[in-house]
């Protein structure tokens, strides 16, 4: 046990010193027992570094959204070792890890899961109370192009502006790390692309490391590195030389 712990501690001093987000050693997770167990993850080892605007592919039961949410402290491995920025949240508490994501982490899903009595200000403004250096709501709807919508309710939004209002909100508490999962799925093709614009906009002016979750191989396009998920286990990482602007991207 104390080499255990021992191994632990110098793989986070090394994540921590070269500039890495994110590391994973053996990562499993599994749902349920027995013969009707189901293997999301299948040891999975990752290095993702700081700042980087990641895009994360595979098919549907591939591994990626249940790799999205341990790695933001919403759910726990089975077995393994994740850890951030030379902190070992794998063997956290839950006290801890509730802290870990209100200070470091900021989610955007599919859904925009918008309180539909605010306004796109209140909205944000909601995370704002509880952050310990956030942006004013103003300035978060400004960075994905919606200071003219802050007095509108979510049904007076297109679906592409809710979208932007629940980045806005993520990035309210200039979170280090942004974690979308499936953040255009539910969009067109000229709607999902402003959101994509959105998202570089936050990595490019926070700085803030960005996973995007996607089936979609077109917006791996944009990413700084993309990560290949088959099988519940990395397939192939890849870095992009030349990165293509979200204009630039349609499906």
């Amino acid at each position: 046990m104390p080499e255990a712990r021992t191994k632990r501690a110098a793989t986070a001093r090394a994540g921590k010193a070269d500039g890495i987000c994110f590391s994973t050693r053996g990562l499993t997770k599994v749902y349920g027992h027995g013969t009707g167990a189901v293997h999301a993850l299948r040891g999975v080892d990752i290095e993702l570094p700081d700042g980087e605007l990641i895009v994360v592919l595979g098919a549907s039961g591939s591994g990626k959204s249940t790799f999205l949410n341990i790695i933001g402290g919403l759910d726990r491995a089975t077995g393994g070792e994740v850890v951030f920025r030379g902190r070992d949240i794998g063997a956290a508490g839950q006290r801890e890890l509730t802290e870990f994501r209100r200070r470091h982490v900021g989610f955007v899903f599919q859904f925009y899961n918008l309180m539909p009595s605010l306004t796109a200000w209140e909205n944000v403004a909601l995370v704002t109370e509880i952050a310990e250096n956030p942006l004013k709501p103003e300035d978060a709807l400004a960075m994905v192009g919606l200071e003219q919508r802050l007095g509108h309710f979510p049904g007076q939004l297109s679906g592409g502006e809710q979208q932007r209002v629940a980045i806005a909100r993520a990035v309210a508490k200039q979170p280090s790390v942004l974690l979308c999962d499936e953040p255009t799925g539910a969009l067109d093709s000229p709607t999902g692309v402003r959101v994509l614009e959105a998202l570089k906009t936050v990595n490019d002016d926070l700085k803030s490391t960005t996973l995007i979750i996607t089936h979609n191989q077109s917006v791996a396009a944009m990413a700084d590195r993309v990560v290949i998920f088959a099988d519940g286990r990395v397939r192939e990482v890849r870095k992009n030389t030349a990165k293509t602007h979200p204009k630039d991207i349609s499906w």
